[in-house]
């Protein structure tokens, strides 16, 4: 069986394709049990939910880390300026101290839920589910054929009658790293939503560009392989692991931003001849995908453009996957924030 085949073995044979009750629901996972040669669902589920509870535990304490990081902070502050300590911290200033003695430059800052998220990263190669919306145009799936190209060790599903829930469930138990949807417009990519397992952050953006002037306009500016007329100008798709560059992502959510883009790509090779580009301008993120040669030594490096090209706008961060409604959200653009024409989110 493929990728879904066990759960869809299980939905079209077992259950008849219907809609279970909550008890029906209950007897689900003994089925799928028994299946032979299927997935141990019952325990992945298990062992998620324990994952998922340690993931909560630490995150609760990171208010509690931070409220002492922040004692320590005004503690050592007015010992280097030779102030007197702060009245709210005298009773505590002992422990305090003995704490601060103790630490180094890792141990000193706090570290965040945040980064548990990407901790295991490095340990393996990125692995990703790319699908789209249901029902997706031509132009939908040309574009999702690309970005297959685009993310190495991606694997591209025809989306059919899945459910969100049951697509990233799957993903977990086959040791999938991200889930990137992608969504359409009236036959126009508009959207791509990125999901990183097994519990988040989800980034979703739009497919945008911003014409420049007193009244912004806003355009769809996709442009795929398929769309280019001079072939000779454009470059063979590469699929070796590429370099990555970001440019003006200055900010704390700059910073965010970079973190979720880059952990879709593996760690490149030196000598790889791919680059791709995430270059913000005004909050609008441009990408750009080149291959370069060298006919003649360093000096005449030859640049093409391969395709595909788009604007990305980030509209809302999530701290958990896609299919959790309930999810806590950190970070998402309102309206109030586009009053200022000078302010940038993303960096300067």
């Amino acid at each position: 069986m493929g990728l879904f085949g066990v759960e869809s073995w299980v939905a079209g044979r077992c259950f008849g394709g219907k809609r279970l009750s909550e008890k029906e629901e209950g007897r689900r996972i003994p089925v799928i049990r028994r299946i032979p040669g299927g997935v141990k669902v019952a325990t992945m589920h298990r062992r998620n939910i324990r994952l998922r509870r340690e993931y909560l535990y630490r995150k609760s304490l990171e208010g509690k880390e931070r409220l002492l990081y922040e004692k320590k902070r005004k503690i050592r502050e007015a010992l280097e300026e030779g102030k007197p300590i702060p009245t709210e911290l005298r009773n505590e200033e002992a422990a305090l101290r003995k704490e601060i003695d103790l630490e180094d430059e890792i141990t000193a800052v706090p570290r965040s839920t945040i980064d548990d998220e990407y901790a295991n990263a490095p340990e393996k190669d990125p692995k990703i589910l790319l699908t789209t919306s249901r029902n997706p145009s031509a132009p939908l799936t040309q574009f999702v054929k690309e970005l297959k190209i685009v993310f190495p060790n991606a694997q591209r599903m025809n989306r059919g009658g899945q459910v969100i829930s049951e697509i990233i469930e799957t993903c977990r138990s086959h040791d999938f790293t991200d889930v990137i949807l992608v969504h359409e417009n009236r036959g126009v990519p508009d959207g791509i939503v990125i999901s990183h397992l097994p519990f988040g952050p989800t980034a979703y953006f739009g497919l945008l560009n911003v014409a420049s002037g007193l009244t912004l306009t806003l355009l769809i500016a996709e442009v795929t392989r398929h769309d280019i007329k001079d072939k000779k100008s454009m470059g063979t798709m590469s699929e070796a692991y590429p370099h990555l560059i970001f440019d003006k992502f200055s900010t704390k959510l700059g910073e965010r931003t970079v973190n979720i883009l880059k952990h879709l790509f593996p760690v490149p090779k030196p000598d790889t001849k791919r680059i791709l580009t995430f270059a913000n301008q005004s909050d609008y993120i441009s990408f750009r995908h080149h291959v370069y040669e060298k006919h003649g030594g360093p000096k005449s490096i030859e640049l093409k453009e391969v395709g595909p090209r788009f604007e990305l706008r980030l509209y809302q961060i999530k701290l958990g996957t896609m299919d959790q409604d309930e999810a806590q959200i950190e970070w998402v653009i309102k309206p109030y924030m586009n009053t200022s024409k000078k302010r940038t989110l993303l960096g300067d």
